[in-house]
């Protein structure tokens, strides 16, 4: 029977594949970024992932995207179309939000995002705080109707030290970890406290102050494949929940099908 949805998440580093029967999420997948691959080459990787699964990837009927890379999205439209016959919902285009956007520029805020703020709110009410700890970490503030009110942006913590390797001639690459110390006795940790402990503050920095300047208390929730790095170090998260992004995406395609 034909009863699954395809969501594709599509970032600056990596572009996610999940897929629903009903609200349940029964397989979701990770691949690296590139524009430069084809509809063909996702569906026949795709197609890999749902064998091992034991789904069928003639049972998906219905697909919703959000991306953040212009340039990629027309092939992951292309897959829908061409190999599961379906016209995709596109968050930013085609999709219907069901909430207020509360910025300047509502254009301007990126897909992913944008289903932060749905998938968190349907889960957990407002008003709240969303750390998403992707290629730039971003602080996004929901509403207690669900509106987004704006957020803040950082660097990730990996493109902060692939910054400083590539801009100090001494400095080595490295990848980020929780140190035993703070006060480091080599290069390597030195640089690796200054990126965990240096982040540490600054969550616990942001939130405090957007929580200030709010007014009133605020869940704070994290998402993104470093949350759990961060989450463990600091009281300023209240809860993690890798799925955000995705359950946000089956929410919006919902409320765009039910829409007239």
């Amino acid at each position: 029977m034909k009863d699954l949805l395809l969501a594709i998440d599509a970032g600056n580093t990596n572009t996610v594949f999940a897929v629903f029967r009903g609200g349940e999420l029964v397989g979701q997948w990770r691949i690296s970024a590139n524009t430069g691959r084809t509809a063909d080459e996702y569906a026949v990787w795709l197609q890999h992932l749902l064998d091992l699964k034991g789904l069928d990837a003639g049972a998906i009927n219905d697909a919703v995207i959000a991306s953040v890379v212009p340039h990629g999205i027309h092939e992951l439209k292309l897959l829908c179309r061409q190999h599961h016959d379906c016209e995709p919902v596109v968050v930013g285009e085609t999709a219907h939000l069901g909430i207020p956007l509360r910025v300047d520029m509502p254009d301007e805020v990126g897909a992913d995002r944008l289903a932060n703020v749905v998938g968190a709110w349907t889960r957990l009410g407002g008003p709240l705080i969303i750390i998403d700890f992707g290629t730039a970490t971003t602080f996004d503030v929901v509403d207690e109707d669900g509106g987004f009110a704006g957020g803040v942006f950082a660097p990730g913590v990996n493109l902060a030290l692939d910054a400083m390797h590539r801009i100090s001639a001494r400095l080595p690459r490295i990848g980020i970890d929780r140190p035993q110390r703070v006060i480091g006795t080599n290069t390597v940790s030195c640089m690796q406290s200054g990126a965990y402990w240096g982040y540490v503050s600054l969550i616990e920095g942001v939130v405090s102050r957007i929580r200030d300047e709010y007014g009133k208390p605020m869940k704070v929730v994290a998402t993104g494949g470093l949350a759990p790095l961060f989450d463990a170090a600091t009281d300023s998260i209240d809860s993690f929940d890798p799925d955000i992004t995705v359950h946000g995406l089956l929410e919006i395609w919902r409320r765009t099908r039910e829409t007239p």
